[in-house]
């Protein structure tokens, strides 16, 4: 192995909490859609695929919760299970805090702490008439930041967004991290919310062949360490290769055909080569033309792992819930060791990535 290894992973999804009731969900592929409550959500939405009884405070307790949005609320709550399984918990992490890096993906951070501070703004007396604890929540990186204070994460700690591309853009910002030698570990995921604001800001800015869209919520997690670290657990996969790209004045299809390919060319991997896929399955036109490279780019036989449908548009951590449900399929075959997965998505504003696993 040459690449960085994924040793670990957690999730919180409309599935639950924890890593076994994403495992669970996946395998039995259970709808989650919710009924909102007009009281409590404002939006135009009248469903969405929410996280389960998720309160803050209900579940990281009362202490530093009082002004926590809810982006960070997922965020936190993934990592603390995540480090859970580590060997020695959350103590042996924090006595290594220094070699450990976070890593997360991103849409905007929360949209809805942002218009929040914006209406307190212009609805007080004065602009500056609103309260301060919440300002962390309206910058982008709060919710890595957060992870890193509550969890003692000194490494280096970072956000990246990029829309549906975050999880992959935020995987190949860790390996480079371990491959420079600025951590150890890097907890690598990405994160999105379901808010009043979001819903607004996705009802006015879809297209015409994305409105029977239904949005949904969570955040995933993975561990990755150097290949030559000794390890508590099997490793689950490699990463072999990360590949991005724009999308060019040929559309959807030419360009991710054309990043696909550069991506085995680099891992010297031909298609026949790729045991599954997992495409994004973007609503609308957008999926289309994914679907569209693929078929042309794969042969036949080649496996497609749907993105987890059930637990609605995740946006920013759709890559990654990608990535974690190859590795839950992947896990109950025992055919699966040594093959090559790829895991493909597209953003509507451009961003291409694929990233190739070698599973373990």
């Amino acid at each position: 192995m040459r690449g960085p290894v994924i040793t670990g992973w957690s999730a919180v999804s409309p599935f639950g909490i924890g890593r076994e009731a994403f495992i669970e969900g996946v395998r039995s592929g259970r709808p989650t859609v919710t009924v909102l409550d007009s009281d409590t959500w404002t939006g135009p939405d009248e469903q969405a695929c929410l996280v389960p009884d998720f309160v803050i405070r209900d579940v990281l307790g009362k202490k530093g919760t009082r002004s926590m949005d809810r982006v960070t609320g997922l965020a936190v709550t993934t990592v603390r299970e995540l480090i859970a399984q580590a060997e020695g918990g959350a103590a042996a992490v924090a006595e290594n805090g220094a070699e450990v890096a976070l890593v997360l993906g991103t849409t905007t951070g929360s949209a809805q702490s942002m218009m929040d501070i914006t209406r307190d703004t212009l609805i007080h007396e004065k602009p500056f008439y609103i309260d301060p604890s919440h300002i962390p929540n309206a910058i982008m990186n709060c919710a890595a930041g957060q992870c890193a204070i509550w969890y003692g994460l000194k490494g280096p700690n970072t956000t990246v967004a990029a829309g549906r591309a975050s999880g992959l853009l935020a995987l190949n910002y860790a390996r480079r991290l371990l491959a420079s030698g600025r951590a150890q570990t890097v907890l690598c995921g990405a994160v999105e919310e379901y808010s009043s604001a979001r819903s607004w800001l996705e009802w006015h800015t879809r297209g015409t062949d994305e409105n029977a869209t239904v949005l949904g919520e969570g955040c995933a997690v993975l561990q990755l360490q150097p290949p030559n670290t000794p390890h508590h657990d099997k490793p689950l996969a490699e990463i072999i290769s990360i590949t991005t790209a724009i999308v060019g004045p040929g559309g959807i299809t030419p360009s991710l055909t054309q990043c696909i390919n550069r991506a085995l060319q680099r891992a010297h991997l031909h298609p026949h080569d790729i045991w599954a896929v997992s495409p994004s399955r973007p609503p609308g036109i957008a999926g289309d033309q994914e679907h569209q490279a693929l078929t042309h780019t794969f042969p036949p036989t080649t496996r497609h792992i749907p993105a987890p449908g059930p637990i609605g548009d995740t946006a920013a951590a759709t890559a990654t819930f990608q990535l974690i449900t190859t590795l839950t399929t992947a896990q109950h075959d025992p055919t699966t060791p040594g093959r090559i997965a790829a895991i493909t998505t597209v953003d509507r504003d451009g961003v291409l990535a694929v990233a190739l696993l070698r599973l373990l």
